[in-house]
């Protein structure tokens, strides 16, 4: 691991929610706080699907790396990764190509403390983990530099991240520093949470997550597809996200059962 201690990490809050470790909670994980399960149930009432698209946005990451590690892609830079579950996506992209390197990166020094579990990876590849936020390109770029070689094509993965940074932090301009140091034939992977099909239940959740100190930006079907401006889609495109290559992976129960109120897209840089 990249020179962190996670015993000597910041000291994690539990006095607010954290995403990741809610998205931990709707897993059924045990690495989160009441904190966490108080926001989470909230969610809940609001729409009790909240799970099942936990795991459909999982479903959808180990679909796309599958897709990528047979389409050649032998790096890939993980942002917003959370605690770790099984498969992560190292295994999977390593179990099509054993020499696959990734790089993990995450704020919530709880996956700090988990990502020994990050690194078991392949002999023949690379995994590492960076401590550092989405809202700071500059910092995540230079980690990543020291494990991934930006000469050949990376894989740049924000799977339901991205609905927690607001247009105030400039979530666009985030998306285009990253790909701007990405060689041609690299790809963007990306799920985003949308209002789309539940308008009066998303804006309830936005104003009780807002509450508790969490941003909620959920975008438009429109505003999700500017992330991939300049970039050539992969079919189908911008699908919710079980539908996206459906055939790469098992299905998640209760996928169908109901609408899944996000997007999923994967871009490829000319």
């Amino acid at each position: 691991m990249t020179g962190q201690d996670p015993m000597s990490a910041v000291q994690i809050d539990t006095t607010r929610p954290h995403p990741a470790r809610m998205y931990d909670w709707y897993l059924g994980g045990k690495d989160n706080y009441p904190v966490d399960e108080e926001m989470g149930r909230q969610m809940l009432t609001l729409d009790p699907r909240v799970p099942v698209m936990a795991r459909v946005n999982r479903a959808f990451m180990h679909r796309t790396t599958r897709w990528l590690a047979r389409s050649g892609v032998r790096q890939f830079l993980d942002i917003g990764t959370g605690i770790p579950t099984e498969p992560n996506l190292h295994q999977v992209a390593q179990e099509t190509a054993p020499g696959a390197r990734v790089v993990y990166c995450d704020n919530d020094p709880i996956v700090l403390a988990h990502a020994a579990a990050l690194l078991r990876g392949t002999d023949e590849g690379a995994t590492e983990y960076l401590q550092a936020d989405v809202r700071d390109p500059d910092a995540i770029l230079e980690g990543a530099k020291k494990v991934l070689d930006f000469t050949r094509p990376v894989a740049l993965s924000l799977i339901a991240l991205l609905h927690f940074v607001s247009d105030e932090d400039g979530a666009h301009d985030l998306v285009r520093r990253l790909l701007a140091e990405l060689p041609s034939g690299s790809y963007l992977v990306m799920t985003h949470a949308t209002a789309d099909f539940t308008p009066e239940e998303s804006r309830a959740a936005t104003e009780k997550l807002r509450a508790a100190g969490v941003t909620l930006a959920l975008r438009s079907r429109e505003e999700f597809s500017r992330f991939f401006d300049g970039l050539h889609l992969v079919e189908p495109g911008v699908e919710v996200p079980h539908h996206w290559h459906p055939e790469l992976g098992e299905p998640v129960p209760g996928q169908d059962d109901g609408v899944i109120p996000g997007y999923g897209a994967v871009g490829r840089k000319a």
